[in-house]
């Protein structure tokens, strides 16, 4: 199977051959000045404390990312909606789960999920260890309790087997708890290096062509760094943002604040090429309009045509090199 883990020390040594291999070129007077408004991407997202990143339990979450068993239906897994043929989501404006039912919300990527701090749109969950036992119990989602799920996994030897390697210590593995911690295992290592823009903040000046730096220059100059900053370009924070005829409250229904009426998780950009349709309600299909939109809603402004252009190069400057991961043979 090709390796989805990629250590720290291998990516270092990557990056510094990558920095040492770069076109010794002239840099712009201020293009520094830019890329330190950036961060590149790490080779992992933190791990928690006392949290193993093990082959076994990365190996067992990837089995339950793919396993529709633990859904009432049978047909529905954590894959369906975060299909890694669709950059691990769906393509769909809202998600389709139990019974054909349309969920309130677009799907959110997986990829480079381990970085944020808060899960879901309306920021839920504060870790993906909580994000992952969500969608099994959603009756709009998969629609099963986890007493359930755990009891149809305990039917399979290899299951009970894998649980068992993967948690050697614990007497009673196959337990609710440890599908979370595998899910969540397997989720941290489905990052996306070495996009072009990755390899220009490394020091590959030629990785991104003109427009795309013109367009990372007007992302800077606009302002939209303030919110789509740090290493997958989110700052876990949540913003108002009301979309044309959505009536979608954000995190206000999960804090009662009247201060988060309508304020949703900034979304990462990494990828975001790839991860339409766009914003909490897949409501809008295409770059051009999703950034004409942000601009009017969260900085005041309409690009002409050229800054749009720009923007979106850049945009799409942000597809890394997707994970290598082998469907696996469930039992």
């Amino acid at each position: 199977m090709p390796s989805i883990l990629q250590s720290p020390l291998t990516a270092t040594v990557a990056a510094l051959a990558l920095f040492v291999a770069a076109p010794a070129i002239s840099e712009d007077s201020d293009i520094l000045s830019y890329v330190d408004m950036f961060d590149p991407l790490p080779a992992m997202p933190p791990i928690p404390e006392g949290t193993t990143m093990s082959r076994e339990r990365i190996d067992l979450g990837r089995m339950l990312f793919f396993e529709p068993r633990i859904s009432a239906s049978g047909v529905i897994s954590c894959a369906t909606c975060h299909n890694p043929a669709l950059g691990w989501t769906d393509r769909i404006p809202r998600a389709v789960g139990h019974g054909g039912q349309v969920g309130e919300r677009n799907t959110p990527t997986v990829l480079n999920s381990g970085w944020l701090e808060a899960q879901f749109w309306d920021g839920r969950e504060p870790d993906l260890e909580g994000q992952a036992l969500g969608p099994i119990q959603a009756d709009i989602e998969m629609n099963l309790t986890l007493e359930e799920a755990v009891a149809r996994l305990n039917e399979f030897e290899v299951y009970r087997n894998a649980f068992m390697a993967a948690f050697p210590d614990d007497p009673d593995p196959v337990n609710a708890p440890n599908v979370a911690l595998s899910i969540a295992a397997f989720e941290r290592t489905l990052n996306t290096p070495n996009s072009p823009f990755q390899r220009f903040l490394l020091g590959d000046r030629m990785a991104m062509d003109d427009q795309q730096v013109r367009g990372m220059r007007s992302f800077v100059d606009s302002g939209c760094v303030a919110c789509h900053n740090g290493p997958i370009l989110s700052d876990s924070q949540f913003h108002r943002f009301e979309l044309p005829g959505s009536r979608d409250e954000g995190r206000y229904l999960v804090t009662g604040d009247e201060r988060d009426r309508f304020a949703f998780r900034t979304p990462t950009l990494l990828n975001v090429a790839v991860t339409y349709p766009y914003f909490n309600n897949g409501s809008v299909d295409n770059l051009h309009d999703a950034v004409q939109l942000m601009g009017q809603q969260m900085l005041g402004q309409d690009f002409d045509d050229n800054e749009l252009d720009d923007l979106v190069a850049f945009l799409h400057a942000l597809t890394g090199e997707m994970p290598e991961v082998e469907i696996p043979a469930l039992p």
